[in-house]
């Protein structure tokens, strides 16, 4: 059976690949993470990268001004990203989100305790998408939920990876849906279920999500 999990997370309802694997932290040091994130950090540039793959110079620019919206207001891309941390820490769910996805991408530098500086940050993402999530943000739900079924940054808990993709699914995010009907269909973090493996890969595929439309066919190829 061709069944797929995502391995991408969603940036302002956009997904982006996921780079890199973590050792996870002990739970508690992932929550005292969330309460101290680093104060050193620096942007390397505009847009992301990582984020560029695949499109055309004009979804690049859609998408650079939903990451940051104040690209045409003459600052900096150093001055910009500190706004968008300011946004963040005044409780601005859609910064957080978009803080979380540029420490997960390495996009924004930290320092350790013993000021080296780190490639990525999977621990301050996870705080973010954990502060953005728990304001309804779906995407910073899904990507919290894709953290916790592959214990980057926090521990690897699959009954919470499966809380978390429910409350974006519930919202309608499309790659939750299809994540949460793998969790379904396999078993994991939740107890095995094909029939409401397949009322999420239809709710995805109706949405056009072509992995959804996968996993279906091959739910039914094996006579479900």
């Amino acid at each position: 059976m061709n069944i797929r999990i995502f391995t991408l997370l969603a940036l302002l309802m956009l997904t982006l690949a996921g780079c890199g694997d973590e050792t996870p932290s002990a739970k508690s040091e992932a929550d005292e993470t969330w309460k101290n994130l680093p104060d050193e950090i620096t942007p390397i540039n505009e847009l992301p990268s990582v984020f560029q793959q695949g499109l055309s110079p004009e979804e690049k620019a859609d998408l650079l001004k939903k990451i940051m919206p104040m690209a045409d207001d003459g600052l900096s891309p150093e001055e910009r990203f500190l706004k968008l941390r300011q946004d963040a820490e005044a409780g601005d769910a859609e910064a957080q989100n978009a803080l979380g996805s540029l420490f997960y991408s390495g996009e924004a530098i930290s320092k350790d305790v013993t000021g080296k500086i780190m490639d990525y940050d999977l621990e301050s993402a996870a705080g973010w998408f954990h502060r953005a999530a728990e304001q309804g943000h779906a995407a910073a739900q899904f990507n919290l939920g894709l953290l916790y079924a592959e214990g980057q940054g926090v521990p690897q808990d699959s009954a919470k990876a499966v809380e978390w993709f429910t409350k974006a699914a519930e919202q309608g995010n499309v790659d939750a849906q299809n994540n949460l009907g793998v969790m379904y269909l396999v078993g994991e973090g939740v107890p095995k279920n094909i029939d409401k493996a397949i009322e999420w890969f239809e709710k995805a595929e109706k949405q056009g999500n072509e992995e959804a439309r996968e996993n279906l066919k091959a739910i039914r190829a094996a006579g479900n």
